[in-house]
């Protein structure tokens, strides 16, 4: 089965930055995950970078560590190597 790029957003509880290391070590550790980072005006959201990674247990997990964790979106990201592709062949048709 292939998996297709997505992107997660969960919002999270951050009382201290001990928080902050912990949330990013928990989200780092998953299966599938490519990149983590901190979004958002408060800095309270994880973005989670992957390929295959179950959301909802990522989720659960954070939310058992900090006290509380809100999935707010998952976004399947298009692979940028096919569109470029694709255009490539458009531009040499034409």
């Amino acid at each position: 089965m292939q998996w297709n790029e997505q992107k997660i957003v969960i919002r999270v509880q951050v009382r201290y930055d001990k928080c902050r290391s912990k949330a990013m070590e928990i989200a780092a550790v998953a299966d599938g995950v490519i990149s983590v980072a901190w979004e958002g005006e408060d800095k309270d959201k994880v973005v989670v970078i992957g390929d295959g990674v179950d959301a909802v247990t990522l989720t659960r997990s954070l939310s058992k560590k900090l006290g509380f964790a809100d999935l707010l979106f998952i976004q399947e990201m298009k692979e940028k190597k096919e569109e470029k592709k694709q255009e490539k062949e458009k531009k040499q048709s034409d």
